[in-house]
């Protein structure tokens, strides 16, 4: 298992739900971790958490719908830390169009620029870096939502985040930069609603194994119930035996 120790990662959306249990395991690991939400405010509870873990921290913060303030957060991160892990976990779910097939250009703009015009500027910032130092993982989370037009936005928002990761999944093996998608389940979150069948807890450590995987595990799609339950340990040798 790969020792991320006093490595920084970067978990967007990691005020509440998945993304701030990301962020908290992920320092239990002892990285240190950079928490993005849209106000720095939302982060002051969970940067307390995390520094009582021994490990660095700071908060950032930017609207991902404005792509000025996902560049502008992108170069403060960069100011302070070579991001050597990158979770792009935020994401917004699209408007229900009623009728269906009602397609509203505006939504899917909106939903587009979040879920992966954001992700996608910040691997632009965030690449060269990796690249560089000859090591990188990006853990994409993504959906598995399908047969439902009435959201198509955010559906194919998902899928086409899905297919640039296996797009830079091929260029990057051979620079040791790592980029998996993750689909953390049906979680009883804001986004997720109270009739999911899974605590946000049971994320982990599903969500983070991208961070842990070797050099050649990349390109790959992955659902975090699978190693529910498991540790990290567990989880990694349970991906080694899929492969």
């Amino acid at each position: 298992m790969l020792d991320v120790k006093k490595k920084w990662a970067l978990v967007t959306g990691a005020s509440r739900g998945i993304g701030r249990e990301i962020a908290l395991a992920m320092a239990k690991n002892g990285a240190n971790v950079i928490v993005h939400s849209r106000n720095v405010a939302h982060t002051e509870s969970l940067v307390e958490e995390i520094k009582e873990l021994g490990v660095d921290v700071f908060p950032v913060a930017a609207e991902l719908s404005n792509e000025e303030e996902v560049r502008q957060m992108a170069d403060t991160v960069l100011e302070k830390a070579t991001v050597d892990i990158l979770f792009n976990n935020a994401g917004v779910m699209s408007k229900f169009q009623n009728p269906q097939w009602q397609v509203d250009a505006s939504e899917y703009v909106r939903t587009y620029q979040i879920n992966v015009i954001a992700p996608m500027i910040l691997l632009e910032k965030l690449l060269p870096g990796m690249v560089e130092q000859k090591f990188g993982r990006i853990i994409n989370t993504t959906s598995v939502v399908k047969n439902q037009p009435a959201i198509g936005a955010y559906v194919a928002s998902k899928a086409a985040l899905d297919k640039l990761a296996k797009d830079y999944a091929g260029r990057l093996k051979a620079k040791n930069v790592m980029i998996n998608s993750v689909y953390p389940g049906w979680i009883k979150t804001d986004l997720g609603g109270e009739k999911a069948p899974h605590d946000v807890e049971t994320v982990i450590p599903g969500m983070i194994i991208g961070a842990f995987v070797p050099k050649g595990v990349t390109g790959q799609w992955l659902e975090a119930q699978d190693y529910s339950g498991k540790s990290l340990e567990e989880a990694l040798e349970m991906l080694e035996e899929q492969k």
